[in-house]
């Protein structure tokens, strides 16, 4: 009977390491952790409700995805705001997406033209809840994992997500900016617009500007 519910009990611990992990990582990109704070185990099985091996299973994941830093023998830390860091995330952000949007407004079909416009659609209407800030996040994800999506590289779109996870760690710890949300909207529109017509020249100039834009206010979260 144990050899029977063995595989059981492995799909268990695997299921709630996923969702911890999946929990943890929402919420590192969130802010819900301060800068530099030591993560104490016991706290963060009470608070997710699970068990130590799901939850260092999920902890080594995070590290290794570069949200959290592992210390030899002295458990997590959630990563410093750092300047150079956010620069270097920047950075390679505008190189990969210019890429990525070229090559996607280069084999992006009428399918794809549909579903981008559905994704545009879907964002605005976010932009009718002011309030609900967390869905217009996951609405403004979906929508730039669309834009991307016929880029033709999954490894190029994996590299994009995490840097894209990085760079919200910073733009959401930093203060709030009053217009950047309406500034963001404008040129969500501009690039759905040059996106339909293939404007490649003029899309990679502005998906450039976008995440400038959005990088002048993730630049006051830095400590150093």
């Amino acid at each position: 009977m144990s050899m029977r519910q063995a595989p059981t009990r492995a799909l268990d611990a695997t299921t709630a390491a996923s969702q911890v992990y999946a929990a943890l990582k929402r919420d590192l990109i969130r802010g819900r952790f301060v800068a530099g704070e030591k993560l104490a185990i016991s706290h963060l099985r009470e608070t997710y409700a699970v068990g130590l091996s799901p939850l260092r299973e999920a902890l080594n994941r995070l590290a290794a995805y570069g949200l959290l830093a592992q210390e030899n023998q002295r458990g997590f830390r959630v990563p410093a705001l750092k300047r150079r860091e956010l620069d270097d995330i920047a950075g390679l952000r505008q190189q990969f997406e210019v890429q990525a949007l070229e090559a996607a407004l280069r084999h992006g079909d009428a399918q794809w033209e549909a579903e981008l416009l559905a994704a545009f659609h879907r964002l605005k209407r976010a932009d009718e809840q002011p309030d609900a800030l967390e869905h217009w996040e996951q609405m403004h994800l979906q929508f730039h994992r669309r834009l991307l999506e016929p880029c033709g590289s999954v490894w190029l779109l994996r590299f994009i997500e995490q840097l894209h996870d990085q760079f919200d760690r910073y733009r959401r710890m930093a203060p709030a900016h009053q217009d950047l949300r309406a500034q963001l909207d404008v040129q969500h529109a501009e690039l759905v617009e040059l996106a339909l017509a293939r404007g490649i020249a003029a899309a990679r100039e502005l998906i450039h500007a976008h995440i400038q834009l959005s990088y002048d206010v993730a630049k006051s979260a830095c400590s150093e």
